[in-house]
């Protein structure tokens, strides 16, 4: 990966709508060279989708948490279950495994706390190999979808 791959990157972070001309022209390349970068750049995996950004409180989702999750138990059958079951989960819209304690962390958003609790206590309470769940609320967000450094 080059400069111009780098520039290729960061330009379409910022707007993924842009047409291969404008792209091009934004990179100084001429069309053809940027469109066979742009197709390496997604063969190779480095682009892994285009996607809005969609707000969240568009779609009524106005209530955001961090569940910490602590694990009982950490053999390889229970963690893939915990993790195909969190993955299932549509409220959780990042799930990470950390190094440490605890052992996960899940962003998650509802409509309000009512359904917070609600999924708390009726999934994320019984996701297998659960010790502990402990919980903070996002009062505001100082940096979001921030790109990726070019």
């Amino acid at each position: 990966m080059d400069d111009v791959d780098r520039k290729i990157l960061a330009e379409l972070q910022q707007d993924g709508r842009l047409t291969v001309t404008e792209l091009a022209a934004r990179v100084r390349l001429s069309v053809s060279p940027c469109h066979r970068r742009l197709r390496e750049l997604e063969r190779s995996g480095a682009i892994q989708g285009y996607r809005a950004v969609v707000d969240a409180a568009a779609l009524g989702l106005n209530f955001e948490a961090l569940v910490f999750v602590s694990m009982r138990q950490e053999d390889r059958d229970t963690v893939a279950e915990f993790e195909r079951a969190v993955g299932e989960l549509e409220y959780v819209l990042d799930a990470q495994r950390l190094f440490g304690e605890p052992d996960y962390l899940l962003r998650i958003a509802t409509a309000d706390l009512a359904a917070f609790q609600r999924l708390y206590d009726e999934r994320l309470a019984t996701l297998p190999g659960v010790q502990r769940l402990t919980s903070t609320l996002v009062m505001k967000h100082v940096v979001r979808d921030r790109p990726l450094p070019a």
